[in-house]
């Protein structure tokens, strides 16, 4: 009994403070996630203020959170578009590839952790954050602009490459040999394979299935369905996430509407407490020993990030203006590089603290850069400003059509 009092105390402090937190950053016009990872490290081992009968709790609602910023910005897209997005994004796909992990893998060499350590901070690096990414895309009102499939492009190569990447990293860490490293990566691959080609060529079933005149019972299967795949998918050393993303894309229709609407304050709510719980999980001094090489190597990767939304918008006619935007948009890491760190902790203990600092400077700074990195490089580039047309204007010729007045706004 005392256990479950002090479990709602913890949880009512917690989800208070987010609500008041998010409302200071409102007025304020500032994204609330920084706010939120703050709070976490207050409140975590080492803080002002620990928490321990809420911390397993909030573990499992923060995957929870990430499931559902997947789920939700996967509604956002049909399969089709998924499908060219890949197939236009490829190129793009490897220039992020090239310009963000070798940064970490040179910096591993360079303090002499070895190779194994080396391709674990490659990942790290590589690997921005869907779920910080997504939260401030609708903070921001930019998921209709002209970027932003460009950018989610960009983001689903990423999370696929984990389905290859982490059976390999596992692989290496376990000394395994080459058999057992290629039977869980083919096991991955073929995961990823079916669920895409049921997404593709039976989407439209799976909406009619799901479909429910009743808000509650379309919001228990279209919830159940998505822990359900995500778990599978998590169970095949396939990324939850991963899992998720594809779910929202089979739905389409009015169900992916419906289900949005009805998902969208559940997602706010784990997603937040997402946040907390990565603040928790660091200890505020196993951060300073490790600061300066996290701080160049955020500044390092946070401009190869610039570079390759840049490079990817352009090759889809994209102005300069959204070059930037994509760019500074894409510089957040998250989820998947605390993954990675977690898993080669026990080759290179010294890479948890390092990777911990790295994430938590480049999540405070990603939602900055999303909103300031166009500002700041238009004065450089010496690029005018919008024109100050009203938001109904009609775009020009030569832009497709956006799905929201925030496109023609920005």
């Amino acid at each position: 009994m005392h256990d479950t009092t002090a479990l709602l105390i913890e949880l009512g402090a917690i989800i208070l403070a987010l609500g008041l937190l998010g409302r200071l950053a409102g007025r304020i016009g500032f994204s609330p996630i920084p706010l939120y990872l703050l709070a976490g490290l207050a409140f975590g081992h080492g803080g002002l203020l620990p928490m321990n009968a809420s911390e397993e709790f909030i573990a499992t609602g923060a995957e929870i959170g990430v499931i559902l910023l997947l789920l939700l910005l996967g509604l956002e897209y049909s399969a089709s578009e998924l499908v060219t997005n890949l197939k236009t994004q490829y190129p793009s796909g490897i220039v992020d590839f090239v310009l963000n992990a070798l940064p970490g893998a040179a910096a591993a060499l360079i303090l002499g952790w070895g190779p194994v350590a080396a391709v674990a901070l490659a990942g790290v690096t590589w690997i921005s954050s869907s779920g910080v990414i997504a939260k401030v895309l609708g903070d921001l009102g930019r998921l209709g602009n002209r970027e932003t499939p460009v950018i989610l492009g960009v983001l689903v190569i990423e999370d696929l490459a984990m389905a290859v990447y982490l059976p390999l990293l596992t692989a290496l860490l376990a000394g395994l040999s080459l058999a057992g490293g290629s039977l869980t990566l083919l096991i991955s691959l073929g995961t990823v394979s079916i669920v895409l080609y049921v997404a593709l060529r039976h989407g439209r079933l799976i909406s009619r299935a799901v479909s429910s005149d009743n808000p509650e019972m379309l919001l228990l299967v279209v919830l159940g369905l998505t822990l359900f795949v995500a778990g599978i998918a998590q169970e095949l050393q396939v990324s939850a996430a991963v899992g998720a993303f594809l779910v929202g894309i089979a739905l389409s229709g009015e169900v992916a509407e419906g289900a949005h609407n009805l998902l969208a304050p559940l997602r706010d709510l784990f997603a937040a407490v997402f946040f907390v719980f990565f603040g928790l999980s660091t200890d505020p001094a196993d951060i300073p020993p490790v600061i300066v090489p996290a701080l160049i190597l955020a500044v390092v990767t946070a401009l190869t990030k610039i570079a390759t939304g840049w490079y990817a918008t352009r090759r889809a006619g994209i102005g300069v203006r959204g070059r930037l935007r994509a760019g500074g948009t894409l510089v957040a890491r998250g989820e998947f590089s605390i993954v990675i760190a977690g898993l080669a902790v026990g080759v290179e203990p010294r890479i948890g603290p390092l990777a911990t600092a790295y994430v938590l400077i480049l999540v405070i700074i990603g939602p900055l850069t999303a909103r300031w990195t166009e500002p700041i490089g238009r004065r450089f580039l010496r690029t005018p400003p919008p024109s100050g047309k009203p938001t109904s204007a009609p775009p020009a010729p030569t832009a497709p059509e956006s799905t929201s007045t925030a496109a023609t706004a920005s």
